[in-house]
């Protein structure tokens, strides 16, 4: 049994921790909301009274906070001055390279070992223990990294050295929100010119515009029953998330002189729907938006 320290247990960290407890480990859990505290609870965890208690005698730390200067701010001030020497590190937030490698630099002078590994899923991979890991980390510390991500994931993979995890996430879902956009606007055309959404499908997943977007996580109710669509765009990736990720990309694209228009159209279209109070929806409900029917949206 391995004593994991789990800070974070909002929307994702929530199915996280809970798997890991579900593998028979000693999980210490903290959240600035009872509500989330309670819930870790309920799924096996143990109730920590502060990041410092949770982290005392972890043998692994894993993270799961909304933004980088969060993670600057509890590892610099709470992780590092408590956590057990020789305890494993790891970030899974999606953040800014910048504070990824800044975190990662700390801990290994402060002589811990540290990975950043984001991840690839939303909420329902949350909870079924299968998502994907991207990790960045020192080689050397991979196997140990892999082990402790194991009870989350469907696949686990090294991106690089500190930083290339989250690099990997925000190439990775700037990609997925440009995909789902190609594949709503295609929905949406596919109407108007009179063609059923059925058979659009049928036939697009056959061709080149086959897509994960289209085929696994489908905007459109019906084709295919696990996608968020089919529960009124509820319990997915949060648009307010996508959001994010697109921001971090645009941020590091400025960063590195690096040209994305397309990254920047779909930021500047999930802003849009956001501002109309939609952030709380699944991103692919943009498809409502693009169909001008938001009233369906409840």
């Amino acid at each position: 049994m391995t004593k994991i320290a789990f800070i974070g247990v909002g929307n994702m960290g929530a199915g996280m921790a809970a798997n890991q407890a579900k593998a028979q480990h000693q999980v210490a859990a903290f959240d600035l909301s009872p509500a989330a505290l309670a819930k870790a609870v309920e799924a096996g965890c143990h109730a920590a009274d502060s990041v410092a208690a949770a982290v005392k005698d972890a043998e692994v730390v894993i993270t799961m906070l909304p933004a980088g200067k969060h993670v600057r701010e509890v590892y610099a001030q709470q992780v590092l001055p408590n956590a057990a020497k020789g305890a494993l590190l790891i970030d899974c937030s999606t953040i800014d390279v910048e504070s990824a490698r800044a975190v990662a630099g700390q801990a290994v002078e402060a002589g811990f070992r540290f990975a950043d590994a984001p991840v690839s899923g939303g909420i329902m991979a949350a909870d079924a223990g299968t998502l994907a890991f991207m990790v960045g980390c020192a080689e050397a510390d991979f196997a140990a990294v892999e082990a402790a991500l194991t009870p989350m994931a469907r696949v686990v993979l090294r991106a690089g050295e500190a930083g290339a995890g989250q690099a990997a996430k925000i190439c990775n879902n700037m990609l997925l929100g440009v995909s789902m956009l190609g594949t709503c606007e295609a929905f949406a055309l596919a109407e108007k010119l009179g063609l059923e959404a059925e058979r659009f499908f049928e036939i697009a997943s056959k061709s080149s515009g086959q897509c994960w977007s289209l085929t696994s996580y489908c905007p459109w109710p019906g084709p295919v029953p696990a996608a968020p669509s089919n529960r009124g765009y509820e319990g997915g990736f949060l648009t307010a998330l996508m959001l994010k990720d697109l921001k971090l990309s645009q941020d590091a694209a400025a960063k590195v002189g690096a040209s994305t228009p397309m990254g920047a159209q779909a930021g500047a279209l999930y802003a849009m729907f956001d501002g109309l109070g939609h952030g709380g929806k699944d991103f692919s409900a943009v498809l409502q938006l693009l169909r001008g029917k938001l009233d369906e949206l409840a």
